[in-house]
């Protein structure tokens, strides 16, 4: 067991944290206030690698496991955290076609995906099926050499904004085995968009419903066989949990780095803030918090890349652990801000705003205890969760 980062590691984490700390940062207030996706600083992260990061090389990507992934995402939600999140998002849905779809679809799509040239998003969620995502109600009707698509999406991350969808739709009858999974050009006929959600947090990136009338798809834009949607939507699934939970970690250690640099800086009765015990106190449950987050996370992707059985499990089990505990770390920081945290001129009100939904998306950290006590409890479970 070595927990240290290898050279090719440390390498990918230095760029990272350069571009995080120059393209990034600097501007993330003020996408935050004024909610603008900052197309061409996303399109100047695919120039950086960081949109096809564990996509194949065939296609472009980088091809690089989770946990290098995880490494390379943690020190970019440092910079935005919103803005972070949706490039992880980017990643997934071009994974996705890189994996499921044909040769021709995916050589069609992945490589303008992996450059920056085409954006993607991922539609699961819908009015009445978030968590219970197998019971989702959109249905693709095949007609011909068609699949004819309606229904409905919400909370869909830059929608309207991107170029290429990754639907979920229901191809047969009730239950997952009933979902496929198809590829839909964005600006497709019959494709409608709501308006934009006003969000506490995660600003940088737009939020849409999406409504899909009579919209017609190739046959060809069939990701895998009919029927194999849910068990897409799953993969995806894992890997997005790990992606939400290391951007959680990375706005924690954001809102740590400030809130240390602070209380040296601030003086209270005659002496500076890190000198009262209360103090230090907070500050090492925070660290130890975030450090016990960081590795939850880096095990959780060891075990995907890994292949392991239980991989499902242990990143459930990190998605809830290191976004419960990040949120935490990211609260607190603003706490030893005082009245200063609660200011838009720190960024802590930011951190928390934006940590808060990392502890509802990918799967509510409800469903994530669901999840990891089904494994806990079958035959045999605890065993090979030592």
């Amino acid at each position: 067991m070595d927990f240290a980062l290898n050279e090719q590691q440390l390498a990918f984490q230095d760029s990272a944290r350069d571009f995080a700390s120059s393209r990034l940062a600097p501007f993330a207030a003020e996408w935050d206030l004024e909610e603008t996706f900052p197309l061409s600083t996303i399109r100047e992260a695919g120039d950086m690698g960081f949109l096809g990061l564990y996509t194949p090389e065939s296609y472009g990507g980088l091809g690089l496991s989770r946990l290098d992934s995880a490494i390379v995402f943690e020190e970019l939600a440092a910079g935005c955290t919103s803005t972070a999140a949706y490039l992880t998002i980017h990643n997934m849905v071009s994974w996705m076609i890189a994996s499921f779809g044909s040769a021709t679809l995916a050589g069609e799509w992945v490589p303008r995906m992996v450059s920056g040239e085409v954006l993607g998003s991922y539609c699961l969620t819908e009015p009445g099926a978030g968590s219970d995502a197998a019971s989702l109600k959109t249905r693709a009707d095949k007609q011909g050499e068609v699949y004819v698509l309606n229904g409905s999406k919400m909370f869909i991350s830059g929608a309207g904004s991107t170029d290429v969808l990754v639907v979920m739709a229901r191809t047969g009858g009730p239950g997952p085995k009933g979902v496929s999974a198809f590829v839909v050009p964005a600006n497709a006929p019959g494709v409608q968009y709501g308006k934009k959600e006003k969000k506490m947090g995660w600003n940088s990136q737009p939020t849409r419903a999406i409504t899909f009338d009579n919209v017609e798809i190739p046959v060809g834009n069939l990701l895998g066989e009919e029927g194999m949607g849910f068990a897409y939507a799953m993969k995806g699934l894992d890997g997005g949990r790990i992606n939400i939970a290391t951007c959680a970690v990375g706005t924690a250690q954001a809102a740590l780095n400030a809130a240390q640099r602070y209380v040296q800086e601030r003086q209270q009765f005659g002496q500076p803030l890190a000198d009262f015990q209360t103090v230090q106190f907070r500050l090492a449950d925070m660290l130890t918090e975030l450090v016990a987050a960081r590795q939850m996370v880096r095990l959780a992707a060891f075990k995907l890349d890994s292949g392991s059985t239980d991989a499902s499990a242990y990143c459930a089990m990190a998605k809830r652990f290191a976004t419960d505990l990040s949120f935490n770390v990211a609260n607190n920081a603003l706490q030893l801000f005082g009245g200063y945290g609660y200011l838009k001129d720190f960024p802590l009100e930011r951190h928390v705003r934006d940590a808060r939904v990392h502890q509802i998306l990918e799967g509510t950290n409800e469903v994530m205890r669901m999840i990891v006590a089904r494994q806990l409890l079958k035959d045999g479970a605890l065993e090979n969760l030592r």
